[in-house]
């Protein structure tokens, strides 16, 4: 009868556990869960509860769903949300593949052949799939040493910091910068060789804050009380809670890094007390 009593107490008390557990909202790269801004709100929901999530353009997630349905389990969100990177292979200036006109995922490594008198970059057989999308540009470029150059790439919000040439001789470089607020990822300098431009850099989109959307999650800025602010991407900002609210997400959330233009907010609600 004690075994009995002891054995049905023990499971009372690991039901009133598992009732206890929650899951926080799903911070998902390159995706986000449906009706994100309507249901942020709810988080960290009880255990049994779903949402759907679908990945930004040029990522899916492991099942190639354009909706992936996610459950809070006692281990976390199930199946773990991914977005993984798509990269679509064109044909080959220059040159060929088997894999012309495919899609691959990330990770994938593609071969590519390229004709008389050209190569890939640094003399490359086969470029990869990447989180940033191809590791090589698929095309074949001439071996020719003399070979000049034409105008360097244009980049979006960055340009060069001098004036740009009709025609660049083999080992003339130039260098780029990026507009205010925005952050250069890359080698700032490329140099001509071969007739074509080393990769460029890429400037990565900054952080706006705005006073309205501090006000919808009831937070304000921890150590500024500026009605915006921008923020470069790898900054880290702190929030708190406004005059009478307190914190809803986690504490962890409160201290946020910008990822190129995008913030997860956290949230606080009203002190009943």
């Amino acid at each position: 009868m004690l075994l009995l009593i002891s054995i049905i107490l023990t499971l009372r008390v690991s039901c009133a556990l598992g009732q206890g557990k929650t899951c926080d909202f799903p911070e998902i790269k390159h995706g986000n869960i449906y009706d994100e801004d309507r249901y942020k709100q709810t988080f960290p929901v009880a255990l049994g509860k779903y949402f759907y999530y679908s990945c930004d353009h040029s990522f899916a997630s492991p099942s190639q769903s354009l909706w992936t349905k996610i459950t809070c389990t006692e281990e976390g969100w199930s199946p773990t949300p991914k977005c993984i990177r798509q990269c679509f292979f064109p044909w080959v200036e220059n040159g060929h593949s088997g894999s012309s006109g495919r899609t691959h995922q990330e990770g994938d490594s593609v071969k590519i052949v390229c004709g008389a008198g050209y190569h890939l970059l640094n003399n490359q057989s086969n470029i990869t799939c990447t989180e940033s999308g191809w590791s090589t540009p698929p095309k074949c470029r001439s071996i020719d040493p003399k070979r000049k150059c034409g105008p360097p790439p244009p980049i979006a919000n960055g340009d060069i910091t001098s004036f740009p040439l009709a025609e660049y001789a083999p080992g003339l470089s130039v260098e780029y910068k990026c507009q205010s607020f925005y952050e250069l990822q890359g080698n700032r300098r490329v140099t001509c060789s071969h007739g074509e431009w080393s990769e460029p850099p890429k400037c990565l989109d900054a952080c706006v804050i705005l006073e309205e959307t501090m006000d919808k999650h009831n937070i304000q800025l921890r150590w500024s009380h500026t009605q915006k602010i921008y923020s470069k991407t790898g900054d880290t900002i702190e929030f708190e809670c406004k005059t009478g609210y307190y914190k809803k997400t986690p504490d962890r959330t409160f201290r946020i890094t910008c990822q190129e233009g995008k913030l997860v907010y956290p949230t606080c609600i009203k002190n009943s007390g």
